[in-house]
This record gives structure tokens, sequence and C-alpha cells, in this order.
């Protein structure tokens, strides 16, 4: 599978952003989907991620109550809506998919596909 992510940008904090992947080639639904970001100087980081159905969703506890994970698995899409953002929500944003393990996981590790990232940059 092919990831595209976007949808990145500057924003001031407090605000939102609504990063989107896009997904083609073998069938999405069959992936459970991440989103993880580095910021710089640091590793990649666990942010959120979602079951092949939707119907399970993961946060790391440093976004919970703010950022939202969601699929549309007609449209073959993974979104992530960021609200109340904080300075040290910087960073580059990465989707991935997984489909090895049966539970969703948040190890960067056992995800094979990864996008391209996309830049998010929070100013005060």
């Amino acid at each position: 599978v092919q990831l595209q992510a976007c949808g990145g940008g500057l924003v001031q904090a407090g605000g939102s952003l609504r990063l989107s992947c896009a997904a083609s080639g073998r069938s999405f639904s069959t992936y459970d989907m991440g989103w993880f970001r580095q910021a710089p100087g640091k590793e990649r980081e666990f942010v959120a991620a979602i079951s092949r159905s939707g119907g399970s969703t993961y946060y790391a506890d440093s976004v919970r109550g703010r950022f939202t994970i969601s699929r549309n698995n007609v449209k073959n899409t993974a979104v992530l809506q960021m609200n109340s953002l904080k300075l040290e929500d910087t960073a580059v944003y990465y989707c991935a998919a997984q489909a090895w393990l049966a539970a969703v996981t948040s190890d960067p590790q056992h995800y094979d596909y990864w996008g391209q990232g996309t830049l998010v940059t929070v100013s005060s």
C-alpha cells in the first residue's frame, strides 16, 4: 500500500488542523492505521491508531482529548483531527499502516508502510 499524508501547516497555539492520509494499492481495510510524529532532535513517537474496521481507537496520553483519529474504508483515507494545538505538538507527522498484528499497536516497528510526512508547526 502507498500512503500520502497532507494537511500540515502553520497554526497558532489553540488552533486546529486536519491531517489526511490517502492510501492506494492493496485493500485499505486490511490495515490498521497509525499516526506518528517526530520533533526536531527527538525520536519518532506514537500519536494515535485505529483498527481495521474503525471500531477501536488509541491515543497517546499527550494528545488524548484533543486529537481524533478516524478512517473511511470506502474512500481509503485516514484522518487525524487535531484541536487545541500546543507548541509541543510541532513535528513532522507520519501516517503508517500495519497488517501483521491482530491487535492495534503503538509500536512503530510493527508498521510496514509509511507516508512521506507532513510538517505541523504550532506558533505562540
